[in-house]
């Protein structure tokens, strides 16, 4: 069977996490390894993030949950952090507020993927998002929506795949981590490098075709639109030189 680890980064979010805890300890599907990296909080999320998984322990869940508190340089190290003790074959993100679209969410993905004999699983497997506000409630479908078709190539015009319902391989996040050198956005540089890696890799990436996940309103880089702005902007001539990058922002305005 396939088994996904959920990494949870967390710092006094005691208010958003039980939501979180409670949509992966929801998940019907057995084979689940949850690791909460929370970087020191003071406001009672480590001890919520133990007593789950003391809960999850003594409940003999097939749900294997790590509980890490330690001093971190930020969200995307904590990340790193967490990668780097991630098992099982898929990784994926929910941090604090985030929750699974449904109950049997990683069942039907497991199920639309599979595993057979010879088959390769794919490298990425990703799908839609709702967005919520503070109390669960749905507020709208995210703006930008999957392609059909996803490449490395598909994110100059924007990021059209949340990263919360972006499933990457294990054993190829073990070998791209985050760049720190990026406070805001390194979850869209990363997906990129993900995916080019896939190409040359020859691995495919699948559309599930449904809601993975709620992601919860307000973010880090919403409220610290600006700068992630000039970020992106940056990791797109990265990887997709300036001229490209310039031209889709021309349509960006258009678009608006």
């Amino acid at each position: 069977m396939i088994t996904f680890c959920v990494i949870t980064c967390t710092y006094n979010a005691v208010r958003e996490l039980s939501r979180t805890i409670d949509s992966v300890e929801r998940q019907t599907y057995a084979n689940v390894v949850h690791i909460i990296m929370d970087g020191l909080s003071d406001d009672g999320t480590a001890d919520m993030a133990r007593q789950y998984a003391r809960r999850c322990g003594d409940a003999g869940s097939h749900h294997v949950v790590t509980v890490v508190s330690e001093r971190d340089g930020g969200l995307y190290d904590a990340m790193n952090k967490a990668i780097g003790i991630a098992s099982g074959d898929y990784v994926l993100f929910l941090n604090a507020g985030d929750t699974f679209a449904d109950d049997n969410t990683l069942e039907r993905v497991a199920a639309m993927i599979g595993v057979g004999e010879g088959k390769e699983l794919p490298a990425v497997v990703y799908g839609n998002t709702d967005i919520v506000d503070a109390q669960g409630r749905f507020l709208h479908r995210r703006r930008l929506q999957p392609p059909e078709r996803l490449t490395w190539r598909s994110f100059r015009m924007g990021m059209l795949v949340c990263h919360q319902a972006f499933y990457a391989r294990t054993d190829m996040v073990k070998r791209i981590l985050y760049d720190r050198r990026y406070r805001f956005s390194a979850d869209v540089d990363w997906c990129i490098r993900i995916m080019r890696e896939a190409e040359r890799q020859g691995l495919g990436l699948f559309y599930t075709h449904i809601t993975l996940c709620k992601y919860l309103d307000g973010g880090l880089t919403v409220k610290n639109h600006r700068a992630s702005l000039i970020e992106r902007f940056r990791i797109m001539v990265r990887h997709y030189g300036l001229f490209t990058t310039l031209a889709a922002h021309v349509w960006f305005v258009i678009r608006k």
